[in-house]
């Protein structure tokens, strides 16, 4: 434990020392994600507002679901930090390999491509945001205090993220199949959070398996906090934080004893 401490004090400090190369990465790959596309930033409202279209007919024409707010702000809410962390990781795992030459030429802390990925999709989430705003204006939900633990689950969140992004980033430039095999897993992982229906309705063994998902309180918390007005559970973000933290020690670790490697792959 005092290893991946030191290990995570380490990164934090590296990732300081090279902020500004972060910063000047992070805006170089929101140019280059946008520079031909006639909707630009709007891709980040438009995806998850389709999404919700479907998901709303499905589940209130096609079949009914009880949620506790009315379910396009339910499915855009868990949409929105869905796509947040799904965007990231599939941006992450090709960071290194669409950066070969900068990786064979120039050395700074490789893990700074995986990073700026997941500013990039950070930028998004800010935007899609807005969207939520104008769905909570409309359905009338007010905010509450409550809303000040929002920073706290997205770093809970974004932790998770960068460390499963360490280890994708990694695999992928090792065998590029990763990125493949990553889309089906995504697939499969966001039917098994509560991205589109809620937690309470699945029971039994199977509602007792999809909680060991550490992505179910994070979304189920999201909600709380913001359509619910209330203070989430403790009990399973604190195993969620958990979590996150092991994610990232592992992840760096790992993509740290693998670096001398990444030249050659590239």
């Amino acid at each position: 434990m005092n290893n991946v401490a030191r290990d995570l004090r380490e990164m934090l400090h590296e990732q300081w020392e090279y902020r500004e190369l972060l910063t000047q990465m992070t805006i170089r790959d929101l140019v280059v994600r946008y520079k031909q596309s006639v909707m630009g930033f709007g891709w980040a409202i438009f995806m998850p507002l389709m999404n919700t279209l479907i998901f709303s007919v499905v589940f209130t024409r096609v079949t009914t679901i009880e949620t506790s707010t009315p379910y396009p702000v339910f499915a855009y809410t868990g949409l929105l930090f869905w796509n947040y962390f799904s965007s990231s990781l599939r941006f992450a795992a090709n960071s290194l390999a669409s950066n070969a030459t900068l990786v064979q030429k120039i050395y700074f802390p490789r893990e700074i491509f995986p990073f700026s990925a997941i500013l990039v999709c950070l930028a998004d989430l800010v935007v899609g945001a807005s969207v939520l705003v104008l769905m909570m204006i409309y359905y009338r939900i007010a905010i509450t205090p409550a809303i000040l633990l929002l920073p706290v689950l997205l770093l809970i969140q974004t932790v998770l993220t960068a460390g499963i992004s360490l280890l994708l980033a990694m695999a992928n430039l090792f065998l590029r199949d990763v990125k493949y095999l990553l889309e089906m897993v995504l697939s499969l992982w966001m039917f098994a959070t509560s991205v589109v229906y809620p937690m309470d309705q699945v029971g039994g063994n199977l509602g007792m398996v999809l909680k060991l998902n550490p992505m179910t309180p994070i979304i189920e918390g999201f909600r709380s906090v913001i359509l619910l007005g209330k203070v989430p559970p403790v009990g399973p973000l604190a195993v969620a934080s958990a979590l996150a933290i092991a994610a990232l020690g592992i992840g760096w670790v790992v993509f740290h004893r693998a670096e001398y490697k990444f030249a050659e792959f590239a």
